[in-house]
């Protein structure tokens, strides 16, 4: 739904900004302006209203104000594929679709409120509309990549006892081959030309489908989405997220109509500095780096107006109230490092998530006082800028030093050898941990001596950091564990090294 949702919608039904080339009133809308961000942290207030649906609230609304005359007829929805195919709906046909769609999943489907939906689609018009239809129908919606493996399809299926499945013929397989282990799992829908046995096929229940739903009221705090975690320190975790939870991570989003490329915004893993500079010196462009979770909508980040410090994940979001906490809770001062958390006491913050489903000791694990810890490190400068370590549980205690992997890999991605690397502590007898790297060599020096390239490494690290954080371990591989979404599973390197111990 994020492309749906804008940050003004509580106050106004808004275009998103994909859209608004094609909307001619699209300058009545008001982006936010971060070109003066302390001012604009000091007067940011939400009106969050008591209901809130954005298929009734936005979608219908925009529907009601075209057949009024009160808004040009423009379209809602245009999706091309790139060869040539395209899609092109106005506010009613895409309402009316929904609608239908809708109907299919309480009518064919059996499913009630508050029932999970998975769905498992490219970014094709299906995958809007099913976005649409949980709304209209209160069901929770649990997306997920299409790179899903079957293993990782039935942890998903079992772990959110799902009642419904929304794929394609790619997927199908898959799925039917661990639906047997899914006790919860009722109905399956397909998106195809062609009929597999077992499955509703939604193109042909979507031609003979009623469009005639009534939109369910839902209030602002009820579940929404449920979304995993990428799974960097285990298995992945559902998050619960409300229908309010996306105004605020929006805000930049869309605030901005681009001819060509201006912009450009960068999250998941920290960048480099070195990837930084060849960015600009390439592109002429700087990077706005961004940081969140899946259990948050942005937390932090270097917004349009805002000096850049590369490396810097910026400042923090207006809505979010951000401390740097030692073990006890206590706010640490600029310079020190410590656990980034997230002010929930006394009022919990839009945008963050409601709970770890299913897992109560998880969640419980994640407060700390007053604040909602992330499990991440960093510390904030003077200027009020944050700064990203490493995972709580990445941080390498070697003979008393407390060493992040990210400036270690850092400076390794500075050698002309090393293509990606990972950084994970290693067993050592007298030290207790040691730096261990994982790197992925350049195609040019696979043929070079091994051990003489490691010295190389390991003396170039040494000149760009505190030479106490350099590699004393270091294995070539020829790839690094990711998760789906291309995070570094630096857990399984861990296990690997201390598995033996």
């Amino acid at each position: 739904m994020k492309i749906l949702l804008c940050a003004k919608y509580f106050q106004c039904p808004v275009i998103p900004g994909s859209m608004r080339a094609l909307h001619k009133d699209y300058r009545t809308v008001t982006p936010q302006n971060f070109s003066n961000y302390e001012s604009m942290k000091q007067d940011f207030k939400l009106e969050i209203p008591e209901y809130f649906n954005f298929a009734k609230d936005v979608l219908d609304q925009w529907t009601s104000m075209e057949k009024a005359g009160k808004k040009p007829s423009n379209p809602a929805f245009w999706w091309t594929n790139g060869n040539g195919e395209e899609v092109r709906w106005s506010f009613e046909e895409l309402g009316s679709l929904s609608r239908k769609f809708a109907n299919i999943l309480t009518e064919a489907c059996g499913l009630q409120r508050g029932d999970r939906v998975i769905l498992l689609l490219p970014r094709i018009p299906e995958w809007w509309l099913a976005n649409i239809a949980c709304l209209r129908t209160g069901t929770v919606l649990i997306p997920g990549t299409t790179q899903m493996t079957q293993k990782d399809i039935l942890y998903r299926l079992q772990s959110s006892k799902a009642k419904c499945i929304i794929t394609n013929e790619v997927l199908a397989p898959a799925v039917d081959a661990v639906a047997s282990k899914c006790e919860n799992l009722h109905s399956k829908l397909i998106v195809s030309q062609s009929p597999r046995e077992g499955w509703e096929n939604l193109k042909e229940m979507m031609k003979h489908a009623s469009d005639n739903h009534t939109c369910v009221k839902t209030k602002h705090n009820e579940m929404m989405a449920i979304f995993f975690t990428s799974g960097t320190s285990g298995y992945p975790k559902m998050t619960g997220h409300t229908h309010s939870s996306f105004g605020l991570g929006l805000s930049v989003n869309g605030s901005y109509k681009f001819k060509s490329l201006k912009h450009c915004v960068s999250a998941g893993e920290p960048i480099n500095p070195e990837v930084t500079e060849q960015w600009r010196n390439r592109t002429g462009l700087d990077i706005y780096e961004g940081y969140g979770q899946t259990e948050t909508v942005l937390i932090c980040g270097n917004f349009k107006g805002m000096k850049i410090k590369p490396g810097s994940m910026g400042k923090p979001s207006p809505a979010f109230d951000v401390k740097i906490l030692d073990v006890n809770g206590n706010v640490l001062p600029p310079g020190k490092e410590g656990d980034i958390g997230i002010r929930v006491r006394p009022n919990r913050p839009l945008g963050l998530f409601t709970h770890y489903i299913d897992n109560p000791t998880k969640t419980a694990s994640t407060l700390r006082g007053n604040f909602y810890i992330t499990g991440d490190r960093g510390y904030m400068d003077e200027d009020g800028y944050f700064w990203f370590v490493s995972r709580a549980d990445d941080i390498i205690l070697s003979s008393g030093y407390r060493i992040g992997p990210f400036e270690v890999e850092s400076a390794l991605i500075e050698h002309p050898a090393v293509a990606e690397s990972a950084v994970v502590s290693s067993p050592d007898p007298i030290r207790g941990e040691v730096v261990k790297a994982f790197i992925v060599l350049n195609p040019d020096y696979k043929s070079h001596d091994q051990e003489q390239l490691k010295k190389e490494i390991q003396e170039h690290v040494k000149r760009n950091t505190a030479p106490y954080k350099y590699p004393r371990k270091v294995e070539f591989i020829q790839e690094l564990p990711k998760t789906i979404s291309g995070k570094i599973k630096r857990n399984e390197l861990r296990k690997k090294e201390w598995e033996t111990i």
